[in-house]
């Protein structure tokens, strides 16, 4: 992919290869420019590295400044908050790690819409369409500053100070009166530290909403179906490669939820099973997000199985009528010969017979 791909909102000359689901928006083009990246997602080793140890080094180096890394000064020190190591150590690599395995599974699954033969000429302008619409979202400056509100006024000033922090002494704030009092190292990891890993994680969930809305956009297009093809679904069983991709961001989900249960495990007594409705509740989230986008595709499939039902019915129907007119009620000529009477008939008519039923049967599957 060329520079001029990446910059442009729509695919070059109806070419479907050029979308990509993470290929883009500002701070792809800052990483460029700072050389950890390259047009296609390059230098992955290099972002996870200096990305985490930007998040993750200065908190080590300020709890030792104040004397938090393993004193008996907290409750909870820097080396034992298992949470904080988990986050930037573990789930922020696999966050980033997803973005080069999603762009590289998109751009081939994007693709196979039109080699499939799934997007006939007729809507294939309309196809574009909904590609360059996705990718103008996808590289919106608007979207990515909104990200940035919403981590700093909900997630960290709110959601995080009032419902995450432990309401123990710790490496980064001593709770008292009411209030949370930052620690030197505290204040890099408010502001710093957790809004990097938010900022990453819900510009995931902005990608997965592009996902989903290319998805639905496209499900109302009057697609060609093959429902007889092996996926067994219509010809788009190409679309549970994309899910797989997926899984570095699930594995990132279940080790924030781990971090997370281990921490009030160890410095506020809590019982593991009564995390139970939270862990699930969470494991459901996560995985119906990821799998959720490809239900927009259940009422078209089903409405393509009835009008193939209809159809190949209907074929069913007219081959075993006109056999029976002609060997059953004499419509054949005397001179020729009956079916299983000629060689070279009799494997033609059964191989046609055996076709149509095993076609009507997988339908009906």
């Amino acid at each position: 992919m060329t520079l001029g791909s990446v910059r442009s909102s729509t695919p070059q000359s109806g070419d479907t290869d050029d979308f990509s689901l993470v290929l883009g928006g500002p701070l792809f083009q800052m990483f460029r420019r700072v050389h950890l990246t390259g047009n296609a997602l390059e230098l992955v080793r290099r972002r996870i590295v200096a990305i985490s140890l930007f998040a993750w080094v200065p908190l080590l180096v300020l709890s030792t400044v104040e004397n938090m890394v393993s004193g008996a000064d907290v409750k909870v020190p820097f080396l034992y908050d298992i949470d904080v190591h988990i986050r930037f150590l573990i789930a922020l690599p696999l966050l980033i790690a997803a973005e080069l395995i999603v762009h590289e599974r998109t751009r081939v699954v994007v693709g196979q819409f039109t080699s499939q033969r799934l997007v006939p000429d007729a809507i294939r302008e309309r196809f574009i369409s909904i590609l360059g619409s996705a990718l103008r979202l996808r590289n919106s400056l608007v979207a990515e500053a909104l990200i940035i509100a919403i981590v700093y006024i909900v997630v960290i000033l709110v959601i995080w100070r009032s419902y995450m922090v432990l309401d123990v002494p710790t490496w980064y704030a001593v709770p008292g009166g009411g209030r949370v009092r930052p620690q030197l190292a505290g204040w890099w990891y408010f502001f710093v530290s957790l809004p990097v890993f938010q900022f990453i994680l819900l510009r995931w969930y902005f990608r997965l909403f592009i996902w989903t809305r290319f998805l639905w956009q496209v499900s109302r297009l009057p697609l060609a179906y093959a429902p007889l093809r092996p996926d067994r679904m219509g010809g788009i069983g190409f679309l549970s490669l994309v899910t797989h991709a997926f899984s570095p961001l699930l594995l990132a989900q279940g080790a924030l939820l781990a971090g997370a249960l281990a921490n009030r495990i160890l410095f506020r007594g809590a019982v593991l099973t009564s995390f139970q409705l939270e862990a699930a509740a969470v494991v459901a989230v996560a995985v119906f997000v990821i799998l959720g986008p490809l239900l927009v595709f259940v009422a078209p499939l089903a409405a393509a199985k009835r009008i193939a039902l209809r159809e190949y019915g209907n074929l069913a129907r007219r081959y075993v009528d006109e056999f029976d007119d002609k060997w059953l009620r004499g419509g054949a000529s005397r001179d020729e010969p009956r079916a299983g009477m000629d060689a070279h008939q009799l494997p033609a008519v059964h191989s046609a017979a055996a076709s149509l039923f095993l076609l009507r049967r997988r339908l009906q599957d």
